[in-house]
C-alpha cells in the first residue's frame, strides 16, 4: 500500500456542504460504520465525472481499504483518465425492497446508498497497485486473487487504478413499511407492504472451453 502518511478517519462522517442532507434528513446515517457496511455489501460503483464539459456516469468495480476506495479501468477509458485533478462523486446503491403504498404518491423503495466525494489520485506505486487490484478482485469474489494468474506487466500498463479517500461521504438508508398506514388512505381497503429484493449468487457455470477434468475451486463451493 502507499507509504504516504494519512490521518485516521473519524468514527463519524463529517458534514460538508456536499454531504449535508436537504431532504429526508431522517434517512441520513452519520456513523462511519454505516458507510463501511454499504461499501462491504457490494462491488459495483458508479463514477460521476465531467468529461469535456459533459457529465458522465460510469459503472465500474471497486474495492475498499480502511480509508480508501479503489476503482480501475482501461487506460483508454476517458472518464478515468480525466478524473485525476477534479472532484468526482462515486455512488454505491443497494435496493432492498419495493415499497407499495395505498397511493402511488407514497410508493418508495427500501435502500442503502452511499455517495463519496473527493479528488481521486492515480496509483503509480507498484506495491499499492497490486494491493488495490487485490482488494477489487476479492471484493467481487473472495479467494479469487490467490487462485487466478496475477496481472502481467503489460496488463498492468493497460490499467488505470484510482484511489479515492473515504473522508467525505454521505449515507442514506430507508427501511420499513409504507408511510401511509396512519393516513386516510388506510381506509381504502387496498393491500400495502414491501416486496423484498436481494442479490444472490447462483451456482457456478463452467466455461464451455473448460477441460472436463478441471475441478471447481474450493472458494467457489
Amino acid at each position: 500500500m502507499s507509504t504516504s502518511p494519512r490521518q485516521p478517519l473519524s468514527a463519524e462522517l463529517p458534514v460538508t456542504d456536499r454531504t449535508r442532507l436537504r431532504r429526508m434528513k431522517e434517512k441520513g446515517r452519520t456513523a462511519r460504520a454505516d458507510l463501511d457496511a454499504v461499501l462491504a455489501a457490494g462491488f459495483v460503483c458508479h463514477l460521476g465525472v465531467v468529461v469535456d464539459g459533459t457529465p458522465v456516469v460510469v459503472p465500474t468495480v471497486y474495492g475498499t481499504a480502511a480509508d480508501t476506495l479503489y476503482f480501475h479501468g482501461s487506460v483508454a477509458a476517458h472518464s478515468l483518465t480525466s478524473a485525476p485533478g477534479q472532484t468526482v462523486c462515486v455512488t454505491v446503491t443497494h435496493v432492498d425492497g419495493i415499497v407499495l403504498a395505498r397511493s402511488l404518491f407514497e410508493h418508495s423503495i427500501n435502500y442503502r446508498s452511499a455517495m463519496i466525494y473527493g479528488v481521486p489520485r492515480p496509483v503509480t506505486d507498484p506495491e499499492e497497485t497490486l494491493a488495490g487490484l487485490r482488494l477489487i478482485t476479492e471484493q467481487a469474489q473472495p479467494g479469487q486473487w490467490g487462485y487466478a494468474r496475477h496481472p502481467s506487466r503489460k496488463e498492468l500498463a493497460a490499467t488505470t487504478l484510482l484511489a479515492l479517500s473515504l473522508e467525505e461521504a454521505s449515507v442514506k438508508v430507508r427501511v420499513g413499511p409504507p408511510d401511509d398506514g396512519d393516513s386516510p388512505d388506510a381506509a381504502l381497503g387496498l393491500w400495502a407492504g414491501v416486496i423484498p429484493l436481494r442479490l444472490v449468487r447462483g451456482a457456478p457455470v463452467p466455461d464451455p472451453a473448460l477441460a472436463p477434468d478441471i475441478p471447481l475451486p474450493h472458494h467457489l463451493d
